[in-house]
């Protein structure tokens, strides 16, 4: 048997097919562009979610022409919180708002007047409310498009859109709804409260099952398009944090896992809904039957390095068309060139808000103690040490609540940097590892498929025998002081721009 995983991320769509071994038989990406038509608007044509998914699974099928009749089933696992209004067929009515979308910063408002933060978190796990959950980005369509808004059949996530054009089923599950601010991860179901204040009713949203669920099988128009026997099976997935948690075998307290793709993330398992009682981290239901999870959030984590490789390094990009290098490994060579802490260069990497350990919607990318002997290469590598600081400032706070681990298991696009690998484990004084594997959405997407079609009897089952560990990165005690100076100095830098000064959202 093979198995089909689907990672719709935030700027790519990704699929694998992998046996049941997982082993990965063929791959395929397809990039899309976010469309920022201001600072707090970021928007994506939902077509082009499905139209990247017939190319990636086009290309899968022509790498293995000859096994097509294998596959047995495909997961589908996808960012959270973006919103796309739709008809009764399915159809966008509108732009879908990508999660990082901050434009329903006064309907945010509305809602905290309404709620004690308090009940929020311990009804969602959402620590605060912030414009980028899907009820804010709702309410704003109801308040600014009011034709669209009375027009709409459903209010979906990426995952449900993709699995009603596959299915022909209006699908979700609490793993993928659970940081939309509208989900009673309590009680595994729909909060009502919350839909009375937007506005909408249970009809209106897509109907619950169980994480791994299967789902349906293909349609005729949807496996005619796709290439695919109409048998293929279609598995409910969860957000790619709760699908990338199962990837990396983060199905049991006492694991960490980080993901450094557009966001970078961090996940701990744990077995019940317990919750910081800071209301910093906010806590997830995990793909895992049961459990749940901290997710802490740096939006552009991971984004930040795509930014400027994209503005900054055309020179890089340009040699790549001569060499067997990509952009981001040349630049990881520029990189590599400066000592840690960048000579007093200091990055923050907030270039939509800042998310975990700290909520605040205004805060914006920084560089700061910049000079004249300052290069490209000292910002390329203030970039990677500030996503390590990013992740030491949540992990400290996950300690504070006594969640550690023994190693720090690194996944996403960013594991394939062993520049980043390295600063990771020298900021955080704490062993990397890596897994054969790094993207982890995938694989946890497969994972949950084959569990579904029987190929393992349960997930502890099939992450032992699919999963495969890479390497282990030491930390080098050589860096440990210029870090923790250059940690202070990140801190310091957040603190006097934006502490105390409210989220403003």
């Amino acid at each position: 048997m093979l198995f089909l995983g689907v990672d719709a991320g935030t700027t790519a769509l990704k699929v694998g097919l992998f046996d049941e071994n997982g082993f990965a038989v063929a791959t395929a990406s397809e990039e899309y562009a976010l469309i920022t038509l201001s600072v707090d608007w970021v928007e994506v044509d939902a077509e082009i979610y499905w139209q990247a998914l017939t190319r990636a699974v086009h290309r899968i099928i022509a790498a293995i022409p000859a096994r097509v009749n294998e596959i047995t089933a495909l997961t589908i696992s996808s960012q959270g919180e973006t919103t796309i209004a739709v008809d009764q067929q399915g159809r966008a009515l509108y732009p879908a708002m990508v999660w990082l979308d901050n434009r329903a910063r006064v309907q945010a408002e509305r809602i905290s007047a309404r709620f004690d933060p308090r009940e929020v978190y311990t009804a969602t796990g959402n620590p605060e409310i912030v414009p980028m959950w899907t009820a804010c980005k709702i309410l704003w369509l109801k308040e600014n498009e009011p034709q669209i808004f009375t027009r709409t059949h459903k209010f979906l996530f990426v995952a449900d859109f993709l699995r009603h054009r596959l299915t022909g089923r209006f699908i979700t599950d609490g793993a993928l709804t659970c940081s939309s601010l509208l989900w009673d991860a309590r009680r595994n179901d729909w909060w009502d409260d919350m839909l009375a204040c937007v506005g909408i009713s249970r009809a209106q949203l897509s109907e619950p099952v169980a994480p791994g669920a299967i789902i349906g099988t293909l349609t005729r128009a949807a496996a005619n398009e796709l290439g695919l026997p109409s048998q293929v099976a279609v598995v409910a997935g969860g957000m790619d944090q709760s699908a990338g948690a199962v990837g990396a075998g983060n199905v049991r307290p006492g694991i960490i896992s980080e993901s450094t793709g557009g966001a970078l993330t961090i996940q701990a398992t744990i077995a019940k809904h317990d919750l910081d009682p800071n209301r910093r981290i906010p806590v997830n239901v995990h793909a895992f039957p049961g459990a749940y999870f901290f997710v802490a959030v740096c939006p552009t984590g991971g984004m930040t390095l795509r930014w400027f490789r994209d503005n900054f390094a055309q020179e890089e990009m340009r040699a790549t068309q001569t060499t067997n290098h990509n952009g981001y490994r040349m630049m990881d060579d520029l990189a590599r060139t400066i000592e840690p802490g960048c000579e007093g260069l200091t990055m923050l990497p907030h270039l939509m808000g800042a998310f975990s350990p700290e909520h605040n919607v205004n805060a914006r990318g920084v560089f700061a103690g910049f000079t004249l002997r300052h290069t490209k290469a000292h910002f390329a590598r203030a970039i990677l040490e500030a996503g390590a600081f990013m992740l030491k400032r949540n992990l400290d706070g996950l300690r504070a609540l006594n969640v550690t681990a023994p190693e720090i298991i690194c996944t996403g696009g960013g594991a394939n940097s062993s520049l980043w690998l390295q600063i990771k484990a020298d900021v955080l004084q704490k062993p990397v590892a890596t897994l054969a594997e790094q993207n982890t959405v995938i694989l946890g997407s497969v994972i949950q498929a084959a569990v579904a079609c029987g190929a393992h009897k349960n997930l502890d089952r099939a992450c032992a025998a699919m999963i495969h560990r890479h390497q282990r990165i030491e930390p080098n005690p050589a860096t440990r002081a210029a870090y923790i100076e250059a940690f202070v100095r990140y801190g310091e830098l957040y603190d006097h721009l934006y502490a105390d000064k409210g989220n403003g959202s």
